[in-house]
């Protein structure tokens, strides 16, 4: 597939000095950069969101009411 991509000034000069440093072409750099890019993106686990028990229930109906539960009525 051929396109037209810009880059800014800081990928552009990595992209230059990569393409200085050894005998490729700034295409193969690219998609050699894009393929590992997807790479370490698939090696990531998943994200899971850590919780720990407060040991208080929340409602969070009344937003007011809940933040003087957990923060105190003087930090309005």
């Amino acid at each position: 597939m051929r396109t037209t991509i810009t880059f800014d000034d800081d990928t552009a000069a990595a992209v230059d000095q990569l393409r200085r440093s050894g005998a490729r072409g700034v295409s193969q750099i690219v998609n050699d950069l894009i393929r590992a890019g997807l790479r370490h993106r698939e090696e990531r686990p998943p994200f899971v969101q850590s919780t720990s028990d407060l040991g208080i229930q929340v409602d969070v109906a009344n937003v007011a009411e809940a933040l003087d539960l957990l923060d105190g009525p003087d930090h309005r």
